[in-house]
């Protein structure tokens, strides 16, 4: 192997990285625009949001279903990904779980928007409830049994029990402004603390 080859490899992986860099901005334009304006908001929004023109998002997302599981699928992701980077960097594994479940909180609030879409016909939304569940239990299973196992909170809860609950406390919080669901979930976790 010459240096033209390793040259050629490390430009095709630097323009890898690019192409997943810039299709992640591409993401996380879309899902601030569907946050503020739902997901029926122009295409040509998102693009202006992202930075880039309209034939990128269609070349990367050819319909709108396309972008919608795109950036489900992307939030998911992110939210799972937190978990351990928060359970590494929290000061306690309740804290992390408190931090986690902020950001699950800011996921399933901003969601709603896509609610409505997700229960349509398209087959590429069947499968996402199931993706979301498979990339999160698990997430919030280790964060819960990290606090448990520090003594700090009870052992006896289950991560799909509590996120279904997190979930439920989250309904109408988009839309009625006297409702706060962030400080009933707060109160939620707290109350998982063992009492000293």
């Amino acid at each position: 192997m010459n240096d033209s080859d390793v040259n050629a490899g490390q430009a095709a992986q630097s323009k890898r990285a690019d192409a997943r860099r810039n299709k992640e901005t591409l993401l996380d334009a879309a899902a601030a625009v569907f946050v503020t304006s739902g997901v029926e908001a122009p295409v040509r929004d998102i693009a202006a949001e992202a930075g880039v023109g309209l034939g990128t998002i269609y070349r990367h997302f050819p319909t709108r279903a396309d972008l919608i599981i795109a950036v489900y699928r992307h939030q998911v992701d992110a939210c799972a990904e937190a978990g351990p980077a928060l359970l590494a960097s929290s000061a306690t594994p309740h804290a992390a779980l408190g931090q986690w479940i902020n950001l699950f909180v800011d996921f399933l609030v901003t969601k709603h928007g896509l609610a409505a879409v997700l229960q349509s016909d398209n087959a590429g939304f069947d499968t996402l409830h199931a993706y979301f569940l498979d990339r999160l239990v698990p997430v919030c299973t280790q964060l819960l049994d990290a606090a448990a196992e520090s003594g700090e909170i009870r052992s006896d809860l289950q991560a799909y029990e509590l996120m279904r609950g997190v979930g439920n406390l989250c309904i109408g919080a988009d839309t009625d402004p006297r409702y706060d669901a962030r400080r009933l979930v707060e109160l939620l976790i707290a109350g998982l603390r063992r009492p000293h």
